[in-house]
């Protein structure tokens, strides 16, 4: 009897073993983007909890966004989801282009805090201190609506 139910048990269980070795990488990368996936919103959350939000609400000047002068926020949304794609999976192997585009993106981030009254300090960080300020600003200017779709390293964004 125990040699039919582990006969049983080898039959059942073989084609799942056979497809987790087929797949593993794709579960193995599904797991860790995952586990990345939570310590990011982990960190955003807590950035979160150190922000009133209430106060920054009360602060944003709706006249400003009516100026003429003011960059349109699409072209903003446009030129950040670009300069983000090219800071993450760049291919440009100078250190100088990299922290170009680092530059650029923080000057877009400033002007969309700004249009929609969002205080940051970019530029007054440096080093860890800058790429955190950086990911509570993507936070924050997502929560208002300005969406920065996530990019792995290596994944190309599509335009639609």
């Amino acid at each position: 009897m125990l040699m039919l139910a582990l006969a049983l048990a080898a039959v059942v269980l073989l084609p799942v073993l056979i497809a987790l070795a087929v797949c593993a990488d794709e579960v193995v990368d599904r797991l860790t983007c995952g586990y990345a996936h939570w310590r990011e919103r982990r960190l955003i959350s807590r950035l979160n909890r150190a922000v009133d939000a209430d106060k920054i609400a009360g602060r944003i000047d709706l006249a400003a966004l009516d100026r003429t002068d003011r960059r349109p926020l699409e072209q903003l949304a446009a030129d950040l989801r670009c300069l983000r794609r090219d800071r993450v999976g760049g291919t440009g192997p100078a250190v100088v282009w990299h922290s170009s585009v680092l530059e650029a993106y923080d000057e877009r981030l400033r002007l969309a805090c700004r249009a929609l009254g969002i205080t940051e300090h970019l530029a007054e960080l440096t080093g860890i201190d800058r790429q955190l300020e950086r990911v509570r600003v993507e936070a924050e200017l997502d929560a208002a609506g300005l969406r920065l779709p996530a990019i792995r390293p290596g994944q190309h964004q599509r335009h639609s």
